[in-house]
């Protein structure tokens, strides 16, 4: 990934438009957490296997919250603060924990919450990407953390102060968006900053996801938006030579390199846009069926490709979600250490140990299902 306590905030009132869409998003969010554990444990091979996950989720979080900063950020190394803390918030939601619990895991998610709400955290034009370097990969991470949170705030002010960051954030994606590109192949897409010219699919799936999600929260994001973002993906396509019923996505549009990290990101990002049936997935889905996913000492950035993977997969249900549930065990479980946290993957360093922490988790996340973004 190329990437104080005390808040003010100034008095709010919602519109009546607001209030519904804030208490829909809550509406469903509750029904998915209202889901009973042993929803979840059907789908793990055995009890013992369930216990297994489980237990690794409760150390996974004990860490977490072992590396919360007393100005309530989540994080191990002195860079991208904003978007750790967003990303271990998603990993921690994504398990079943709320800000709203009366618990030390509630009262950490709350302290983190109001972090990335600061006022000095998105600048003027909407951008969060400035704050802590991360860029619009960042700014694409706190802007999907920010839609999955809409309706979970902790009263009605904080509700409304969520509701206007993420407002803004998504005014700047499409802006960023519509920037003409230097080639036609880079249309629909972005990069590195919100004027960049060119695209490429790590960014990409980032900010379309966010936007998805944006979207199912209540917002108003152009069906025109995603349409073109979802050509772009399209185009990164690339057919295996060995089998053209099977194929993966590649970093850029015109690419035929296999990356694991955006060869998986392509693929959700389709399913999370309806395209479940598209040719481009289907191919895809059978190609990861068997394809030999190495360690993470042998691949570039591999929790971020373990994520994509195994929500990829889980979106495809039946022998796909069987297979990303065995290889998230296996490749998962055994690598975590003592602490609950996971080791250091090749170019991993500058995200740090609570980036792959929490990426392992939204992978493991698939035995759970609570993330709205997630749910087919």
């Amino acid at each position: 990934m190329a990437f104080t306590n005390l808040q003010t905030h100034q008095t709010e009132h919602r519109t009546f438009q607001q209030l519904v869409c804030s208490l829909l998003a809550a509406a469903l969010l509750a029904a998915s957490l209202a889901r009973p554990a042993v929803a979840a444990k059907a789908d793990a091979t055995d009890d013992k296997e369930w216990e297994r996950v489980n237990q690794s989720t409760k150390l996974a979080v004990r860490y977490l919250l072992s590396r919360q900063q007393q100005n309530g950020a989540i994080v191990d190394n002195n860079r991208h603060h904003t978007t750790m803390t967003a990303l271990a918030i998603m990993a921690m939601l994504a398990v079943g924990h709320k800000p709203a619990d009366q618990t030390d895991e509630g009262q950490a998610l709350r302290r983190a919450l109001e972090y990335v709400l600061h006022p000095d955290r998105q600048d003027e034009k909407g951008y969060f990407g400035n704050n802590d370097g991360s860029r619009m990969y960042g700014h694409g991470i706190i802007t999907l953390m920010l839609a999955e949170t809409l309706g979970m705030g902790i009263d009605d002010k904080q509700d409304a102060t969520i509701r206007k960051r993420l407002e803004k954030a998504v005014e700047l994606i499409l802006r960023a968006q519509a920037v003409k590109k230097n080639d036609k192949k880079h249309e629909g897409g972005w990069r590195y900053n919100p004027d960049a010219t060119d695209s490429d699919l790590s960014v990409v799936a980032w900010q379309l996801i966010a936007l998805r999600a944006a979207k199912g929260a209540g917002l108003d994001v152009p069906k025109e938006a995603i349409d073109k973002a979802v050509d772009y993906v399209k185009r990164c396509y690339h057919k295996d030579s060995k089998d053209p019923s099977k194929g993966y996505f590649c970093y850029q549009a015109g690419d035929n390199n296999m990356r694991f990290g955006s060869a998986a990101g392509g693929f959700l990002t389709l399913q999370i846009c309806g395209q479940y049936e598209a040719p481009e997935v289907i191919g895809a889905a059978d190609f990861f069926l068997d394809y030999d996913i190495p360690s993470l000492q042998q691949r570039e950035h591999f929790y971020y490709g373990m994520y994509y993977y195994a929500q990829g997969m889980f979106q495809r249900k039946g022998k796909y979600a069987d297979r990303a549930q065995q290889v998230v065990r296996d490749l998962l479980l055994e690598k975590q250490e003592k602490d609950g946290s996971w080791p250091l993957g090749v170019s991993d360093g500058e995200g740090g140990k609570v980036y792959v922490t929490s990426l392992a988790m939204l992978s493991m996340s698939i035995h759970y299902h609570y993330l709205p973004i997630y749910q087919r």
